[in-house]
């Protein structure tokens, strides 16, 4: 049986300034944004390329915004990737290299932290 991660929750404070931020800023695809009930809003964006989302709304979690602290994506090319998040305004971390990887770091409007890595070629 496979169980496959494909959606994780994000709590954010202004769910409208967060769907902007990951949406024009990290480039995020839109996927859904529907009012459930006054009290529940769900929007699901998923990065490019990859298997797995994030929901951020109203009523999803009890985290407090900005709790999360180590989302990680994994891309191909590091220096690309922080050439394109900081060319749509993200404030963006200079690369890291470290054996087991290459990083940028990035956060969110409510302080949620990213990491996206370039994994070390063994090759």
């Amino acid at each position: 049986m496979d169980f496959k991660l494909e959606l994780v929750g994000v709590p954010v404070s202004d769910v409208d300034r967060a769907k902007d931020f990951y949406v024009e800023r990290a480039g995020f695809v839109l996927d859904h944004d529907h009012t459930v009930a006054d009290a529940v809003r769900f929007v699901q964006l998923t990065p490019p390329g990859s298997a797995c989302s994030i929901a951020i709304g109203k009523g999803l979690t009890q985290l407090a915004p900005g709790a999360l602290d180590n989302l990680q994506v994994v891309v191909g090319d590091i220096h690309q990737a922080r050439a394109e998040l900081a060319g749509r305004g993200v404030e963006v971390s200079e690369v890291d290299v470290q054996p087991w990887g290459s990083f940028v770091f990035f956060r969110d409007p409510d302080g949620n932290r990213w990491a996206v890595q370039q994994l070390p070629d063994y090759s």
